[in-house]
C-alpha cells in the first residue's frame, strides 16, 4: 500500500517540479492574444467614436454652397457665366431636446460598450482556467493509465511464471492477456485525450499547437476554498448586471429622443453671398452677408407622436424586465456556482480516502494470488476498482478546480481584475 501512495505523491510532485508556465502567466497570454477580448476593445473604440460624433451637435457648423454655369450663347450684353459661393454658420439653440438625448445616449452606449468588455474578460479568463485545469487532468489521467498498465504487465509476469510452473491453468494467462491489451487500448484514447487537450491548450494562447507544455500547478495541488461572497456584492461587481442597468438608462433616453422630432426646432446662422450682380453685364461681383432665424414648429401628424413615444416607453419596460431577470439569474447562478464548489470538494476527500482503500486492496489481493490464497478474478477485479477510484480521485479534483474558477467568475473576483 505505501508503494502505490508513493507513486501517486510522486507523480503530483514531480508534475510541480517540472513546471513552466503558471495558471497566472497563462492567463495572461490567453489575455493578449484573445481575438474576444480584441472585439470588445474595438467595440468600445467605436462607441467612444460615437460618443464624440454626439458631442460635435452642440456646436456650431460651417458649410458652403457653391454654383458656376455658363450660357452658350450671349443673350442681351448678359455674359454667359455666372457663379454663387453662400458660406453660412448655423447654431442650432434647440433641437427639441434631440442633441442633448444623442449625448447622453452616446456616452451610454460607450459605459455599456466598456462593461461587456469587462464580463468578455471575465470568460475568457474563465476559458484559461478551464482549458489550463483540463490539461492538468489529461495529464494526471495518462500517468494513471500508464501506471495501470506497468501494474498488469507485472501481474502477466507473476501469471506466467505460475503458469510455466504448473500452479495455474491457461485460463488466468488468457484472462490477464485480455486486461492488458484492455489496458493499452485505454491507454492510447488516454495519449489522445490529452494531445486534444495540449493542442486546445496551445491555440487558446496563440502557440503552435505542437509545442509541449509543463504546468506550474496541476489539479493535486491544494486549492484554497474561497469564501462566499454576499448576494449584494455580487451584484455590484458584475459587469453585465451594470451594463443592463445602463440599457435601462439608455432606454428612457431613446423615449425623449422618440419625442424630440414632434418638439420645436429654433436654430440661428450668419451667412453671405458673393456672386456677380444680376444681371451680369460688367463682370463685376459683389458680397452680401445675411443673419438667418430658423423656427419649426410640428402641429398636426395624426397621432404620430403618441404612438412613436408610447413604442419608445415599452421598449424601455422590456429593458427594466430584461435586467429583473438577470438579476434572477444571477442569483441562481451564484447558489447554484457556490454548492457546486462546496460538493466538489467534499468529493476531493471522499475520493482521496476511497484511493487509499483501493491502494490496499490491490496490494491485498495481488500478494494473495501469488501465494495462491485468491484467484486472478479477484486481482483483475482490484485493478479495476483501483483505477476507477484513481480516475474519480481525478476527476473530483478537476471538478473541484473548475468549480473555483467558475465562482470567481460568477463572483467577478477572478484574479485577474
Amino acid at each position: 500500500m505505501k508503494r502505490y501512495i508513493l507513486i501517486f505523491v510522486f507523480v503530483s510532485i514531480s508534475l510541480s517540479v517540472r513546471a513552466q508556465i503558471t495558471l497566472e502567466e497563462y492567463r495572461t497570454s490567453v489575455m493578449e492574444y484573445s481575438w474576444v477580448l480584441k472585439t470588445r476593445h474595438s467595440q468600445s473604440e467605436e462607441a467612444r467614436e460615437n460618443m464624440n460624433i454626439a458631442k460635435t451637435g452642440f456646436l456650431p457648423s460651417l458649410a458652403a454652397n457653391g454654383s458656376f454655369s455658363v450660357q452658350f450663347r450671349d443673350r442681351e450684353g448678359v455674359r454667359r457665366w455666372d457663379f454663387a459661393l453662400q458660406p453660412q454658420i448655423i447654431q442650432t439653440l434647440y433641437a427639441g431636446g434631440a442633441v442633448r438625448a444623442a449625448w447622453a445616449g452616446a456616452k451610454l452606449d460607450y459605459d455599456i460598450a466598456l462593461c461587456n468588455e469587462a464580463f468578455a474578460m471575465l470568460d475568457v479568463c474563465y476559458a484559461a482556467d478551464h482549458t489550463y485545469w483540463t490539461l492538468s487532468a489529461m495529464e494526471h489521467y495518462l500517468e494513471s493509465v500508464q501506471r495501470y498498465v506497468d501494474i498488469i504487465r507485472s501481474l502477466k509476469k507473476l501469471v506466467d511464471a505460475r503458469f510455466e510452473e504448473g500452479y495455474i491453468a491457461k485460463g488466468d494467462v488468457l484472462q490477464i492477456d485480455s486486461r492488458l491489451s484492455e489496458a493499452e487500448y485505454e491507454l492510447s484514447v488516454a495519449e489522445q485525450n490529452y494531445s486534444v487537450a495540449m493542442h486546445n491548450f496551445n491555440i487558446l494562447r496563440g502557440v503552435q499547437s505542437e509545442v509541449s507544455v509543463q504546468l506550474a500547478q496541476t489539479i493535486s495541488d491544494s486549492i484554497p476554498q474561497p469564501e462566499r461572497v454576499a448576494f449584494e456584492s455580487v451584484v455590484a461587481l458584475r459587469p453585465d448586471f451594470a451594463a443592463a442597468d445602463l440599457s435601462r438608462m439608455r432606454a428612457e433616453v431613446a423615449v425623449r429622443s422618440a419625442r424630440a422630432p414632434f418638439n420645436p426646432q429654433v436654430s440661428v446662422g450668419v451667412g453671405g453671398v458673393w456672386a456677380p450682380l444680376s444681371p451680369n453685364r460688367t463682370g463685376q461681383t459683389q458680397i452680401n452677408g445675411s443673419l438667418l432665424a430658423q423656427v419649426s414648429v410640428p402641429i398636426f401628424h395624426w397621432g404620430e407622436r403618441h404612438r412613436v413615444v408610447a413604442a419608445a416607453r415599452e421598449r424601455s419596460r422590456q429593458s427594466e424586465l430584461a435586467q429583473a431577470q438577470l438579476y434572477d439569474d444571477i442569483l441562481r447562478e451564484e447558489m447554484n456556482g457556490w454548492v457546486t464548489l462546496v460538493d466538489s470538494n467534499a468529493q476531493v476527500e471522499t475520493s482521496m480516502r476511497s484511493m487509499l482503500i483501493a491502494h490496499e486492496n490491490l496490494e491485498i489481493s495481488t500478494f494473495s494470488y501469488s501465494e495462491g490464497v485468491t484467484t486472478i478474478l479477484d486481482v483483475l477485479q482490484a485493478q479495476i476498482s483501483w483505477l476507477q477510484l484513481y480516475t474519480n480521485t481525478i476527476t473530483a479534483q478537476y471538478n473541484y478546480a473548475v468549480a473555483v474558477s467558475n465562482y470567481q467568475r460568477i463572483t467577478a473576483r477572478t484574479p485577474m481584475r
